[in-house]
């Protein structure tokens, strides 16, 4: 694959600053959340000093909740220890213009304890992790992500001064593939194409979904750890253009009740050299297939209850698994059958596997590093799929989807495999991030509690 327009070599940079073209780098790396965070470097300071040598962030980025408030209980960072820094190393065949900001480049960048590695706790690193492992196993990742959004006419701060009700989508029936009502959006939608496009996220096509003023852009695939940052790259963008032009976004899982969830189903191959080693001579269930892919598979749908934590880490993504929905109540997997778990798609060298667990609010590197290290594990142990479901996988009794976070937290907690493939420490820090998300929630008195009890009870 060619390299992407927007890609930005040392060269580059340093000749685009020098002609008053760029004049600042965002400096980033996501938190357990799968935000961005990070600095804005004077792109001067950035070539004489960063390039090299990094920086540093406090490594309570790690440990705090959605509010941005420390969290006590986690053995990385806490009080006692004085909350201290973590160092950043920009990975710069990450470095890209960012079009939609002024003069503006990003890089992304790994986590890391000064003179002592990767922090593993750090999203980032639980990727790369397994992207070795499949080296190790001579395999490169192949991956790709369809991320779902609804689009508001309401600025975010109007949005948040209305508590996040009454908002004005930006279709009012349902537009999935529809070309009118996706023209009227095409100002916005149309403007973040171009922006991902010029800045190193290829785009190949955008179309509406089911929901009012709901999108999908679909990003050309790449290897996984480069498909996870393109990933964040899109969420970043979507919500800078959409502020700078006034209106808003949500990736929740499930924003409304009555509307149909945002999904992120992951496609994932595995190549070896040239070729795709899915894609083979075998007749299984009638996809001409080999071993890999039936193992990998296997895996990957055996181990998912216990890293389903991993694919859905907050409160609102378990609404979105409803019957009839788009989005999956089963583990079950079909050829080509948007009802299963997991969709066969493709054949030869575009064979690949749709997990359509994720939803929209999920971190990537954290889905892409649970699917890839339940999908080596099967190879690793020759795990067999059940049989392929035919049909609508809504009805099926067997394989149901956990509906509730702290089932799923339960089983990450406890899954011996969770903790051979990603460390102890990695488990017990998300773990403990869950249950505090959990936690906050059932804390919490919602609208819903208002609107049925204040009056009738």
């Amino acid at each position: 694959m060619s390299e992407p327009q927007g890609m930005l070599s040392v060269e580059d940079l340093t000749r685009l600053v020098a002609a008053g073209e760029i004049d600042t780098v965002v400096v980033a790396f996501t938190d357990v959340y799968g935000r961005l965070v990070g600095k804005r470097f004077d792109a001067g300071f950035f070539l004489d000093s960063a390039v090299e040598d990094g920086t540093h962030a406090c490594n309570y980025l790690l440990t705090v909740d959605m509010e941005m408030e420390p969290i006590e209980g986690y053995g990385l960072a806490n009080w006692e220890a004085g909350y201290g820094d973590f160092h950043l190393h920009p990975d710069m065949s990450t470095l890209r213009q960012a079009s939609w900001m002024d003069k503006t480049a990003m890089v992304l960048c790994d986590v890391e304890r000064d003179g002592a590695g990767p922090v593993a706790e750090a999203p980032r690193s639980l990727l790369r992790r397994q992207v070795e492992r499949a080296t190790e196993m001579g395999f490169t990742a192949m991956a790709a992500s369809e991320l779902e959004f609804y689009i508001y006419q309401d600025t975010f701060r109007d949005a948040a001064k209305k508590g996040y009700r009454d908002l004005n989508p930006a279709g009012y029936y349902i537009e999935d593939y529809h070309v009118l009502q996706t023209a009227r959006e095409e100002p916005f939608v149309g403007a973040v194409r171009r922006h991902l496009r010029d800045s190193g996220v290829p785009v190949e096509n955008s179309k509406g979904e089911w929901g009012h003023g709901q999108h999908e852009i679909n990003v050309r695939y790449t290897d996984a750890l480069s498909m996870a940052d393109r990933h964040v790259i899109y969420k970043q963008c979507v919500k800078e253009v959409a502020d700078q032009m006034e209106q808003s976004v949500t990736f929740m899982a499930k924003p409304w009740t009555d509307q149909a969830g945002s999904s992120c189903h992951i496609h994932l191959s595995l190549w070896s050299e040239d070729s795709n080693a899915f894609a083979g001579d075998t007749d299984y269930e009638g996809i001409e297939c080999t071993d890999q892919f039936r193992w990998f598979l296997g895996g990957w749908m055996k181990r998912a209850p216990e890293v389903l934590a991993m694919y859905a880490s907050t409160v609102n993504a378990y609404k979105r698994y409803q019957s009839a929905s788009w989005a999956p109540t089963t583990l079950a997997w079909s050829y080509d059958n948007r009802t299963a778990g997991f969709r066969i798609v493709g054949e030869g060298s575009s064979l690949r596997i749709e997990c359509r667990i994720p939803g929209a609010d999920c971190n990537p590197y954290l889905a892409f590093a649970a699917a890839l290290a339940s999908g080596l594990d099967g190879i690793k142990n020759q795990t067999e799929p059940p049989a392929m479901l035919r049909g609508d996988a809504y009805k099926a009794t067997a394989g149901k989807l956990p509906t509730q976070m702290g089932d799923a937290i339960a089983s990450f907690r406890s899954s011996d495999f969770a903790r051979e493939a990603f460390g102890a420490e990695v488990v017990d820090h998300y773990v403990h991030h869950m249950e505090n998300e959990r936690a906050a929630y059932e804390r919490a008195v919602t609208d819903w509690e208002r609107d049925r009890y204040f009056e009738q009870i």
